[in-house]
């Protein structure tokens, strides 16, 4: 993600927004345009929300466990976290693609990628070919996932960014509700189609991205940095412009965007190191590893990943009715996540995120009793409470930890570590994922209820840190947020820094532009 081009993310917009067409998005119709191909690159996260939501259809039909041996406990937890094994061995590679060859073409790579996979999974005739296509599926997620929502923050109109961003994540929802209605429909067909069409359905996103992302304009902060600065102008003015390559919007962001590949060039020798040299970078990553832990450890994976033996254990063991809850959870989801991203600009990431995380405790405490009690005395009330208290969890969890973890990342990495503090990020989101896949089966059978116990003081602990270490980073430019973390000296030598490399380029740019007139004075004497 590039530079000053990325701070904007932030949504301070104070500095251009004289520059920001006055008109309602949709009434400008290359906005709209652009907008169609942002939601492309949105249905990436698609694919990873239904895998999760098909995996916890899958193992409520008996169709599809008879197929598998009835998998065990273990065997539960492989199946569910291969994925996103897979996903860990694509991150070396994942960068390299998006960075050398562009960030359309990343996606594309992992769009076929996962076509292929869904292919072999949908035919699967062993356990073992299942596991081998999800594999692949990840490291093909991988490809895509690491580069459209940078592309979407590259290419966004500046004003949109901020909440657009945040809708990337919401959109995992939409596959899970797609999944988890398309499990609820093929329930009753009495072969292995029942599992095999819910299968084949993970590709279409992928289908979809295949056919159409050449169509998608490429990054025009990529198109610079590889010296096609042309290409990027006529990206900026077509989209953000209405075609007028003098659009003082255009200008600024042009400006920007050489701004940042230079000050880029500068930091290309920054190293892993770097991460934890500064007590501001040190900051800044334990804030991203909590919150990449946060988002995976706070007992929605135990929702999300095996709502059927959570369900069976309160004794809700009909098939159609866990299907029918598992469909209901997602839709109620979307919606609140979406909510959530669309008042990021309004209520700010702190707020949400300490409203969040408390509501998430109140109510993961009181499934905890239910469950308890349901456990002990069999109380029928104490499961349908149990019901109701993993819609309100979740609609807590969704405020804030699904549109906003991304988001909040991006925002508090400077230019020169912003790539290697994101890949870090995601790298430790995913081992606690795996973590989490693979160890909640084997405790919740081993412990019952009382492993709730362990997300309660977890969640306790979330608290804490949050009120303590999360940072407003609302409505602020780059180097106010490197005072946050940084300090005023080093904030201000950023500022002066970005100074002179925009001074120098405006040099440059005053040059061209002379030049370009004494051209065309030339050509009016011949």
């Amino acid at each position: 993600m590039g530079g000053l081009a990325a701070v904007t993310v932030s949504g301070g917009q104070s500095g251009i927004a004289h520059l920001i067409d006055p008109r309602p998005w949709w009434k400008n119709r290359r906005i709209v345009t652009l907008n169609l191909w942002i939601v492309l690159l949105l249905i990436t996260s698609t694919t990873n929300g239904y895998d999760g939501s098909m995996m916890n259809g899958l193992q409520s039909l008996e169709q599809w466990r008879s197929a598998f041996n009835n998998p065990t406990p273990g065997m539960l937890g492989l199946l569910n976290a291969i994925q996103n094994i897979g996903c860990l061995a694509a991150y070396p590679f994942a960068p390299y693609v998006s960075d050398g060859f562009g960030r359309r073409s990343s996606v594309a790579l992992g769009a076929i990628l996962m076509c292929i996979a869904t292919v072999i999974q949908t035919a699967s005739q062993s356990v073992g070919m299942f596991i081998g296509a999800r594999f692949m599926i990840g490291f093909g997620l991988t490809f895509a996932a690491s580069a459209a929502p940078v592309l979407v923050t590259e290419l966004a109109y500046p004003s949109q960014r901020a909440p657009v961003t945040s809708l990337y994540n919401t959109l995992w929802f939409l596959g899970s509700i797609i999944a988890a209605w398309t499990t609820f429909g093929t329930f009753h067909i009495p072969t292995s189609w029942s599992w095999r069409i819910p299968s084949a359905l993970q590709a279409l996103p992928s289908v979809m991205q295949v056919c159409l992302i050449w169509f998608v304009p490429e990054s025009p902060r990529w198109l610079c940095s590889k010296g096609r600065e042309e290409e990027a102008l006529n990206v900026l003015a077509y989209y953000h412009g209405n075609g007028d390559r003098k659009h003082p919007l255009v200008e600024y962001e042009f400006d920007e965007i050489r701004t940042a590949i230079a000050m880029d060039r500068e930091a290309a020798a920054v190293g892993w190191l770097t991460l934890v040299k500064t007590p501001g970078n040190r900051r800044r990553l334990r804030v991203m590893i909590a919150v990449a832990f946060f988002s995976q450890w706070s007992g929605n994976n135990l929702i999300s990943y095996y709502l059927n033996k959570t369900l069976t254990a309160i004794g809700i063991t009909d098939s159609t009715t866990q299907l029918l809850i598992n469909g209901l959870l997602n839709i109620f989801n979307w919606f609140v996540a979406m909510a959530g991203g669309l008042l990021c600009d309004r209520v700010g990431r702190r707020p949400l995120f300490l409203i969040s995380t408390i509501g998430m405790f109140v109510f993961y405490v009181l499934q905890t009793a239910c469950f308890g009690l349901y456990s002990e005395t069999g109380n029928l009330a104490a499961a349908h409470t149990f019901i109701a208290m993993i819609f309100l969890f979740y609609a807590f969890y969704d405020i804030a930890y699904t549109p906003l973890i991304v988001l909040y990342n991006i925002e508090i990495l400077p230019f020169s570590i912003r790539q290697k503090g994101f890949t870090v990020y995601s790298f430790t989101l995913t081992l606690a994922l795996i973590f989490n896949q693979y160890i909640n089966p084997i405790a919740l059978n081993a412990l019952g209820w009382k492993y709730y116990i362990v997300y309660d003081c977890w969640l306790v602990f979330e608290i804490v840190f949050i009120y303590l270490y999360l940072v407003e980073t609302k409505n602020r430019t780059l180097e106010e947020t490197a005072a946050l973390f940084d300090g005023e000296e080093v904030a201000a030598k950023l500022a002066e820094d970005a100074g002179r490399e925009a001074g120098l380029i405006a040099d440059s740019r005053s040059d061209r532009d002379k030049a370009s007139n004494s051209d065309q004075i030339e050509e009016i004497k011949l």
